[in-house]
């Protein structure tokens, strides 16, 4: 499937399609583009839209990011799934969340993931660099997380 969203990827555009591919769909096929452009292209190409903003099909919503609206629709963290670590996804959630909203200080975690986003844009990399890395640091953040949850 395809899935589309923003271009110039930070906190949740980066968290999502980690999400996406590790938990959700691992074949899918992402897309960033203008963000006026969201809506048409995902329209034109079949895909579905997020973090656009408001206009996306997955968007905030009720005070959570995107992330954590991907983790409850998909039933990720409700007891519904066979993940065996649903504790750390919800760590990680709860991580993001306050990378992305005005909850800054959500987990202590929290203002170095939004500092590590801010760099990349900073940095202008493309987009596909930016999720490289982002993915490396995802990985070793859930880890993180699931080791946390394991021995507390």
């Amino acid at each position: 499937m395809k899935w589309v969203t923003r271009e110039k990827v930070k906190v949740d555009r980066v968290a999502c399609p980690w999400l996406i591919k590790r938990f959700i769909d691992p074949e899918a096929e992402l897309l960033f583009v203008p963000p006026e452009a969201v809506l048409e292209v995902a329209e034109r190409e079949g895909a579905i839209s997020y973090d656009a903003r408001g206009q996306g099909r997955y968007d905030h919503r009720g005070g959570k990011c995107t992330f954590e609206v991907l983790i409850e629709e998909y039933g990720l963290d409700d007891g519904s799934t066979e993940l065996a670590e649903v504790p750390a996804l919800r760590l990680l959630a709860d991580i993001v969340h306050g990378a992305d909203t005005a909850d800054r200080g959500y987990t202590p975690q929290s203002p170095g993931l939004r500092a590590i986003a801010e760099g990349f844009h900073y940095l202008d990399v493309p987009d596909e660099e930016r999720l490289a890395h982002g993915f490396a640091i995802y990985d070793a953040l859930y880890a993180w997380c699931q080791h946390a949850t394991r021995n507390a």
